[in-house]
């Protein structure tokens, strides 16, 4: 059986679509610092803006765990290849 090491190409060694989501994150956390509520605003706008900044955040969360669960598939799935 012919045995090969298996070797990782990868770009620039930068994950840009993690790299995205930390970026949107920052901005979501600017963003809620700017709505945040000022005196006398209506009781509900602050849960509002921190219910709107969580589920942003984690909403990413779930997209860059659901890209790096493909990435490893991917790598999984080229080492079965080049092992065939």
């Amino acid at each position: 059986m012919h045995s090969e090491p298996v070797r990782r190409t990868s770009g620039s060694g930068v994950d840009w679509k993690g790299l995205g989501y930390l970026i949107s994150i920052l901005s979501v956390l600017f963003l809620g610092a700017v709505a945040w509520p000022k005196s006398g605003a209506p009781w509900w706008h602050m849960p509002a803006v921190i219910i709107g900044m969580g589920t942003s955040i984690m909403g990413m969360a779930c997209r860059y765990k659901a890209h790096r669960d493909q990435q490893r598939e991917i790598s999984k799935t080229k080492a079965e290849a080049r092992r065939s």
